[in-house]
């Protein structure tokens, strides 16, 4: 079994930051991308930020500048530093991690969510 822990949501005001955490664990073999996904309601999962094993980062046009992905491989986690928070990032944010398992499965796997809310 894979399992995929989020933390660091809440609520801030326009202006703020916050940094989300996403932590693997079960039997895994290894890790390839990590990643960040927001959904709002009545809208489709968005990527925001992913980042692969070498380190390479890909972000959505609209966090460029404000948010940070990085990765811990030895802690199994990927995190987002987000600064400068507009209302707009309001949404839930999903991790998405993409491995294989101790059977040679490959596949992605995501998180719980957490909610983050910036009021103006």
């Amino acid at each position: 079994q894979v399992q995929l822990v989020e933390s660091g949501g809440g609520l801030v005001q326009a202006g703020g930051s916050l940094r989300l955490s996403c932590a693997a664990s079960g039997r895994i073999f290894s890790i390839n991308t990590m990643g960040w996904y927001r959904q709002t309601p009545g809208k489709q999962r968005e990527l925001v930020a992913t980042i692969t094993i070498g380190g390479n980062t890909n972000y959505k046009d609209s966090v460029k500048g404000r948010f940070t992905i990085s990765r811990d491989n030895a802690k199994r986690t990927v995190y987002l530093q987000m600064n400068s928070l507009n209302p707009e990032d309001t949404a839930v944010y999903y991790c998405n991690v993409n491995l294989i398992d101790s059977s040679g499965y490959s596949g992605n796997y995501w998180g719980q969510g957490t909610q983050v809310t910036v009021s103006s």
